[in-house]
């Protein structure tokens, strides 16, 4: 099977083995990771082997260079056990881009500016051809949240939402007052599963505050409130939450 790149940005192209046929009709879902590796070519090697049971569709690589892998036709093996908006299969529905950053585990440094720039190039062509909804990008750690936490509080979502690619509201402002953590139970944590939920987050509003929870709220968090990643939900966690529902609302 001869490869050829989708986008008509400059691109490379490697053909990746892991792949297959997708289960639904239309790509809807944009979902960005970081590799998590010590360096691109070995991130890059790594998606194109059997053993590994991955691949993306495209590879961002730390000085710009993009890389397509899988036809954007095709199903890769980019999101795992995954769920958004009560869809669980991801890989069918989505484009999967890994960009290059040797992630948390080995000193998740900052996504330099020529790499950024190529990724929202590429975001806003995949979203427009593809026509995404803003809400439907998202990142691998608000698909599954806890197993994974990329590509982290690091990535800029701003300078996307900027550029037309991916739906964001100002964070409020980190302060005291009222908050809700681990361990808690009641209406008031029904009521942040509930806007969790409603905005796209694989959780059951049971009132408990359990881990599960934790790790939503931390996700949501590394998204649209950076400042502290802590799983808690603060009043600055809370009304950002709010205000993103809100846009949803009145879409």
């Amino acid at each position: 099977m001869t490869l050829r790149a989708d986008t008509v940005l400059d691109c490379e192209v490697r053909r990746a083995v892991n792949f297959n046929e997708r289960r639904v009709d239309a790509i809807d879902m944009l979902v960005l990771h970081y590799t998590g590796m010590p360096d691109g070519e070995q991130a890059l090697n790594w998606l194109c082997v059997e053993e590994s049971q991955v691949s993306c569709h495209y590879l961002v690589h730390e000085d710009g260079r993009v890389v397509q892998m899988v036809p954007e036709a095709c199903r890769a093996w980019h999101a795992g056990v995954s769920s958004w908006r009560g869809h669980e299969d991801i890989n069918s529905r989505s484009v999967g881009i890994e960009i290059v950053n040797p992630g948390h585990e080995f000193g998740y440094p900052e996504f330099p500016e020529v790499q950024m720039a190529a990724v929202t190039a590429l975001c806003a062509d995949i979203v427009e051809r593809n026509r995404i909804e803003p809400r439907n990008v998202v990142g691998h750690s608000d698909v599954a949240p806890g197993r994974k936490q990329d590509p982290g509080e690091k990535f800029d979502w701003k300078r996307l939402h900027e550029a037309g690619i991916g739906l964001l509201v100002d964070p409020a402002p980190v302060s005291g007052g009222r908050f809700l953590s681990e361990g808690e139970s009641g209406t008031p944590v029904a009521a942040l599963q509930s806007m969790l939920a409603m905005y796209g987050y694989g959780i059951e509003a049971s009132g408990d505050f359990d881990m599960k929870t934790r790790q939503c709220v931390t996700a949501f968090q590394q998204h649209f409130r950076q400042e502290r990643v802590d799983g808690v939900a603060d009043s600055s966690t809370m009304d950002t939450l709010y205000r993103l529902l809100q846009l949803v609302l009145v879409a």
